[in-house]
């Protein structure tokens, strides 16, 4: 943003801070009550450790702000982290099809990053295992840049989920029993203990153990997790310890099927060079072929986590709020695919052999010490009515891999007809040769300060953090200091229609040498401007939610052959979401739309869109809870899911063009899948239902790429339930 923009809301920020320090501190009167009998809520709340660490109501905040219970994702059928946002406007969670490395996000056209309980959860690539959507109270996703609140993040926005822990109003006890195709079993449990008998002290247990194949071929899902917790709340003070362990044993969904098998034989996806599929095989690989070999194959991982969360309430003004997070991750990653040739050339034989294996594999691993705490204070100046947060986040993390990488390595391995057998792997004294340590260490301490202010029907939100990063390898030793900020201005109406505006922006370290200017690379830097309407009629169980956002990231590094300099790319995005989620008797509809133009600008001025991206989206989940008392406890929902196509373009250097470059691109169509639920409440504690995603067993791919690998689908899963309450 230009630096008058920046000066003046400087001042601004100071100015009602120092109003606020100099006023007598008093409970504000004039802020909205969320449980005012005219207001029927249909949509989630966000919670104090949430994506937007404020209880403000999202009717009332200027961003775009989405929330998932565990309620919503559960009837949806989700079984993964990525599926609980499958009907989430702007949020694509399953760009690459089925994914048992990670959850994967892209909002607003740029990857997210993940936290849980307002501290960050994932460092890197494959080193950490993934969190149990059963240990998740809810998911919330707050859109556009979050650098202000949270510190290095992407522009497009995070997402932020919330662990399920002890407390006075989580007595409820549950076991649940699930069954499902490809070998799905699972049992867990959520239990609740008053252990004083007066809801003063309590406890709580989560856990699940499973035991599951996947879509793909030898490819599991097992998992174990415990994650207890104990909480002391007198109602003033709150104190919460939470333990988590989780162990994952797996291997690699993404079987990077050749485009050649794939791509050429599927009216689904186009390529633009017409002579690539010349010799392709007439027969499509399927959807479900494993690449690698089961002898050598996996991605187990495990993660020791101990969280505490405190709050702290000196007058019912001012209030602490804080969570301390100590995690440990280790990984084993092992795979074998058949090897990347370069864009626009076939990687296996017409005959279905591969034309080289590439094996890589090691362990690799995290750990984190990270603190998020600070102070709340409502007051007044005057006709301002303040609720100021200013707090201080310290992380440190560590992370490594010693991995070890062999390229197209010689092989009879035939997609077509796999023999799984062992051999054309590295023996153990090679592969431990080839093994390459890499270690990383990033600190960073950072403060930050918002206010919001009501002056009347006019909410303003004002906020600026400083952020300091340490980030160390074994080439360089870099410090980057950022100031982003955020402000946003919302005009409360009587019938409920509320008006905004925002600007914010983000940041991330990026760590190396320039290699043609010589110094320190620059941290990518975003910006986005986002103007809306939220609509919740008083008394109504309607609430609809339009933004325009204009959005851009640069700072990206160029690779060149003596390593990277800047400018680079440079991202941006333009787009529309709409939410619409309302009630009519019985029956309750969650509608989701987001259209948007995100490309990437090369230092040349050349345009391409964002890969594997599609542009549009849109889903409506519809449920049907029948209140009359013949049919009460039946519970039946729909849902549909729509992405356009999208495209992924590179360069290809053609014997046939004398390897000039040429550009060579994959698009793959856009798809649309339907998911069902059938449940049934007993009253008794007993419940069942049943879960169906991709109801119809449609095949298509999520996305094909220039490199020459397309990546199919989820197929379709269905999972019955039954659990008993108590």
């Amino acid at each position: 943003m230009h630096h008058a923009f920046r000066n003046i809301f400087k001042i601004a920020l100071l100015a009602s801070s120092c109003l606020g320090v100099s006023a007598h501190a008093q409970e504000s009167e004039g802020q909205r009550d969320e449980s005012d009998d005219n207001t029927i809520v249909v949509t989630g709340a966000v919670s104090t450790f949430g994506a937007t660490k404020s209880n403000a109501p999202i009717a009332e905040t200027p961003r775009s702000i989405s929330v998932i219970t565990s309620d919503e994702f559960e009837d949806r059928g989700a079984i993964s982290l990525a599926n609980t946002v499958n009907y989430t406007s702007g949020v694509t969670g399953n760009a690459f099809g089925l994914s048992s490395r990670g959850d994967f996000f892209s909002i607003r056209g740029l990857d997210a990053p993940e936290y849980q309980d307002n501290l960050q959860v994932q460092f890197g690539f494959y080193n950490n295992a993934r969190a149990d959507i059963y240990t998740l109270e809810q998911v919330e996703v707050l859109k556009g840049p979050a650098s202000v609140l949270y510190g290095q993040a992407a522009p497009g926005g995070i997402i932020a989920t919330i662990s399920k822990i002890a407390g006075p109003d989580n007595l409820d006890r549950e076991v649940v029993g699930q069954i499902g195709n490809f070998d799905r079993y699972q049992g867990a449990a959520d239990l609740g203990f008053d252990l004083s008998g007066d809801g003063i002290l309590t406890g709580r247990m989560v856990a699940v153990a499973r035991d599951s194949g996947t879509e793909i071929d030898f490819v599991n899902d097992d998992a174990i997790v415990i994650a207890p917790s104990i909480t002391y709340d007198n109602g003033r003070t709150s104190l919460t310890a939470l333990f988590n362990y989780t162990e994952r044993n797996s291997d690699a969904s993404a079987q990077f099927l050749p485009l050649f098998a794939t791509g050429c034989q599927s009216s689904q996806v186009s390529i633009s060079d017409t002579g690539f599929c010349a010799n392709a095989p007439a027969e499509a690989v399927d959807p479900s072929a494993y690449v690698g070999d089961p002898s050598f194959n996996r991605y187990d991982t495990e993660s020791i986590t101990g969280t505490v969360f405190v709050t702290h309430d000196f007058t019912n003004a001012l209030r602490f709020e804080g969570t301390a997070r100590y995690r440990d991750n280790e990984a084993i990653y092992q795979q074998a695919w058949a090897s990347f040739l370069g864009n626009g050339t076939a990687r296996i034989l017409p005959d279905g052999t591969l034309i080289g294996r590439s094996i890589t594999g090691g362990p690799a691993g995290s750990n984190q010490f990270a603190f998020d705490a600070r102070l709340r204070a409502s007051f007044e100046t005057g006709i301002i009515e303040h609720e100021l947060l200013a707090g201080i986040n310290y992380q440190d993390v560590d992370t490594f891999d010693n991995q070890a990488f062999f390229y197209a390595q010689p092989t009879a391995f035939n997609i077509y007809n796999p023999v799984y057998d062992g051999t054309g792997f590295p023996t153990d004294a090679e592969f431990a040769a080839a093994q390459s340590l890499s270690e990383s260490e990033t600190r960073s301490t950072d403060l930050y300060l918002i206010d919001r202010m009501a002056i009347g029907n006019l909410i303003l939100d004002l906020g600026i953090r400083y952020s300091s990063v340490d980030s160390s390898d074994a080439m360089n030793n870099q410090e980057d200091e950022e100031y982003p900020i955020t402000a946003g201005a919302l005009y409360r109406t009587s019938i409920g229609l509320n008006p905004y505006v925002s600007y914010a922006e983000s940041f991330r370290a990026t760590v190396g040498t320039d290699a043609i200017a010589g110094g320190p690379l620059l941290p990518r830097r975003g910006e986005q401007i986002e103007v809306g309407l939220k609509y919740q009629p008083p008394g109504q169980p309607i609430y609809l939610s339009v933004a325009y956002f204009d959005l851009e990231e640069d700072n990206l590094v160029d690779f060149i052959t003596t390593g990277q300099t800047q400018p680079g790319l440079t991202i941006s995005a333009k787009g529309v979401e709409a939410e619409v989620q309302l009630q009519f008797g019985d029956l309750s509809f969650d509608f989701n739309f987001r259209h948007q133009d995100a490309v990437e600008t090369d230092a040349t001025g050349v345009s391409l869109p964002r890969a594997s991206l599609p542009d549009t989206t849109a889903s409506l989940w519809t449920m049907w809870e029948p209140s009359t008392s013949s049919l009460s406890g039946l519970r039946v929902g729909a849902g549909v899911r729509y992405a356009s196509q999208n495209e992924s373009n590179g360069t290809a250097f053609l014997a046939a063009n004398g390897f000039a470059p040429t550009p060579f691109r994959v698009v793959t169509d856009g798809y649309t899948v339907f998911d069902a639920l059938l449940g049934y409440d007993f009253g008794n504690g007993l419940f069942a239902s049943v879960n169906a995603r991709n109801l119809f067993d449609k095949e298509y791919y999520s996305t094909c790429l220039s490199r020459g690998d397309c990546f199919p689908g989820e197929q379709r899963t269905v999972v019955g339930t039954l659990g008993f309450r108590f």
